[in-house]
């Protein structure tokens, strides 16, 4: 499993590695990128942006459900325990 520091390339900001788990996502605009097969092994060829569409309630947290905008495959990666709360909301929001 991979989890390292990376620029966000959709909003730009340093993301630092969560240390518990693989980053899979900007904890700032919560956009990810399509890269994991399975979580953390970085073997995806398709490699489009991830978009949020959706929350999913996952035991005590919440899962966030993505599409992929080159593909079209949808995405689960759980919420991190630092991602910006007001932009979780706006998914719920506008579900």
């Amino acid at each position: 499993m991979i989890d390292e520091d990376f620029i966000c390339e959709y909003c730009g900001k340093e993301v630092n590695r969560l240390s518990y788990t693989a980053r899979d996502h900007c904890p700032y605009c919560l956009a990810s990128k399509h890269v994991d097969i399975n979580p953390g092994d970085r073997s995806e060829d398709c490699h489009g942006k991830l978009v949020p569409v959706e929350l999913e309630k996952y035991k005590n947290t919440y899962k966030i459900i993505y599409k992929c905008e080159k593909c079209g495959s949808f995405r689960k990666n759980i919420m991190a325990l630092d991602d910006d709360f007001d932009k979780l909301l706006d998914i719920y929001k506008n579900k």
